[in-house]
């Protein structure tokens, strides 16, 4: 028996969190388990000459996309099944799912690329674009100068941007 590609062994190593993410952007373990199940068969027919940098990331993007496209489908066939029903369908002020998986999902990939940055730099950009503190508040809260803290931020928009532009093209 030839050995497992190591897709196959990240898979299943990543298996938990995969069906944990897959679960958020779905609202439904049963189906979050069913787009995982895709996954893996999708994963089976990844030709082994082809470059896969970070095992994980290639998994959890397959998987993204997978459910994407059952989000897609499933509205679509909703949408067919009210046809003709008879009935007025009232306005939902919500967007709609579609928009809020993929919000989710740039979420996540913004949460990947701040577990990335230095913690400094990461509490810099927290501190002040969630808590709204100014650089001087910063600076007090982390011990170093307000120029350090203008840094850390500058390095951190810096960073998410370009990870944002790569990992979600």
């Amino acid at each position: 028996m030839p050995p497992t590609p190591s897709l196959l062994l990240s898979f299943q190593e990543h298996y938990d969190d995969l069906l944990s993410f897959l679960t958020r952007r779905m609202s439904d373990r049963q189906r979050a388990a069913d787009v995982a199940q895709e996954t893996y068969l999708k994963l089976l027919n990844v030709d082994e000459s082809v470059a896969v940098l970070n095992d994980r990331s290639f998994i959890f993007r397959v998987a993204g996309n997978l459910a994407i496209d059952t989000l897609r489908r499933e509205q679509r066939l909703s949408g067919h099944a009210g046809e003709g029903a008879g009935y007025d369908e009232a306005v939902d002020p919500a967007p709609p799912p579609e928009a809020v998986f993929l919000a989710k999902e740039r979420l996540g990939i913004l949460d990947d690329a701040l577990q990335q940055l230095s913690p400094n730099a990461r509490q810099a950009l927290l501190l002040n674009r969630l808590e709204g503190l100014t650089q001087a508040q910063i600076a007090v809260e982390l011990g170093v100068s307000e120029s350090m803290v203008a840094k850390y931020i500058g390095q951190a928009l810096r960073h998410c941007r370009d990870w944002l532009k790569n990992n979600h093209a």
